[in-house]
């Protein structure tokens, strides 16, 4: 599933097309890009048809899309891309690609006509217009705007270790108060968003925590230190464009990213460890895997 780093990548290459372009026509081929919706896809043609898109912003692994107001309360689109969701840039006009879901037609004042198609093979992604609300603490909803404001079905999705408005404190909060695994932590959206299971493993093997250590046992330092960790593979991996193991993540102009080849732990089992040689291994973890080093990452 695309993390923060393939996220961020995906809405920086679609800000510049559609930030301040023109909604001309949405075809929706397959309603089932809409499960987030609340109406039919007619629905969603129709309401966005002549809307202006006012930025492309991103919290955790969700996009949105605000909307020039039509009403009293704002609208946005709102964009998770699931285990395969694609978002990509096409020559207006250009020929339907297959797994396409939904194609917008868009008119900008400089780039001109362009088509964004999301494209997802396994049908978890999805699309849906929502109503933006205030946010709590008052900052910008996420990267992208400026606007303190966040689609309602995102409010419950915590910041990310880069925006400026993560809350340190409450992150030493939670894993204090938390007898959970802190890989179970770091995955819980609501705690600390856009980790996923690559870039919970590469943090953990960077901070030498193995990932079924209870949370409330690393000491405050360690957790500052995991924090500093958390954020230097993230931008690192944004830095590389994010993680490709396969044509399911591209950037918009399907390109892939090379971040994998810049892994220390995950999919490397049976490699040696980049610090200490010992053979990476791999062992289940709630339906996903964990790979870890059993000498840097020794389990208390």
């Amino acid at each position: 599933m695309p993390e923060l780093p393939e996220v961020e990548v995906v809405r920086a290459g679609l800000a510049p097309a559609l930030a301040g372009s023109r909604i001309d026509a949405v075809t929706v081929l397959d309603s089932r890009a809409l499960t987030r919706h609340g109406g039919t896809a007619a629905d969603f043609e129709a309401r966005l048809t002549g809307r202006r898109v006012d930025a492309v912003v991103r919290r955790g692994k969700f996009l949105w899309m605000p909307l020039a107001d039509v009403n009293v309360r704002t609208e946005a689109i709102v964009g998770h891309l699931g285990m395969s969701g694609q978002m990509l840039l096409r020559a207006s006009g250009a020929p339907e690609i297959r797994h396409e879901r939904v194609r917008f037609d868009v008119r900008h004042p400089v780039h001109g006509d362009v088509a964004m198609v999301f494209v997802d093979q396994r049908t978890f992604g999805s699309l849906a217009i929502d109503t933006l609300e205030r946010t709590v603490d008052g900052a910008a909803g996420g990267w992208g705007s400026e606007d303190a404001s966040v689609p309602s079905q995102v409010a419950h999705i915590a910041r990310d270790p880069l925006d400026p408005a993560f809350d340190v404190k409450a992150f030493r909060g939670a894993l204090g108060r938390s007898r959970s695994a802190i890989k179970r932590v770091l995955l819980d959206q609501t705690v600390v968003s856009g980790i996923g299971n690559i870039y919970a493993d590469e943090t953990l093997w960077a901070a030498r925590l193995h990932p079924e250590r209870p949370a409330e046992d690393i000491p405050v330092r360690a957790v500052g230190q995991l924090l500093s960790e958390i954020r230097a593979v993230l931008q690192k991996a944004l830095a590389e464009g994010g993680t490709s193991f396969d044509a399911q993540y591209v950037n918009v102009n399907g390109q892939a990213g090379y971040f994998a080849h810049s892994l220390n732990a995950y999919g490397r089992t049976g490699e040696p460890c980049p610090r200490c040689g010992t053979p990476i291994v791999r062992v289940s973890f709630t339906n996903r895997s964990s790979h870890y080093c059993p000498r840097c990452q020794r389990r208390r």
